[in-house]
């Protein structure tokens, strides 16, 4: 696997992360709700929700930490957890926010045609 592939990867991982914080633990502090554009009252009736959602970010990114945690033998779980990534980025672009597409489909997109590339 390349050494670019695999620097995208670490990095969609880590945003996922990221989301995970965001959505569990931060939803409806300052930065929360900053980053979602939403009021106090909005986060506390969809909390639960974006806990949710939140633990699902962490799936996929413990799937492609795990990918990368595999090296070489790591392919087949890379690509799949970055499609899982792809299509939550495209379904969420369609749905909530036309952002997700550049923050989360395209860097997975990018990470499959570089490891498409190594291979």
């Amino acid at each position: 696997m390349s050494i670019a592939a695999n620097i995208i990867i670490g990095l969609i991982a880590a945003l996922h992360v990221y989301f995970l914080v965001l959505e569990m633990f931060l939803w409806d502090k300052p930065i929360g709700l900053r980053t979602f554009a939403q009021t106090a009252e909005q986060a506390k009736i969809t909390k639960t929700l974006a806990a949710n959602q939140g633990l699902y970010n962490g799936f996929l990114a413990a799937g492609l930490f795990w990918g990368l945690w595999l090296g070489d033998h790591g392919g087949q779980v890379k690509i799949f957890f970055l499609i899982c990534v792809l299509i939550a980025g495209l379904y969420g672009a369609a749905t909530a926010s036309r952002k997700i597409l550049f923050i989360q489909a395209l860097p997975a997109a990018i990470g499959l045609v570089l490891l498409g590339l190594s291979n």
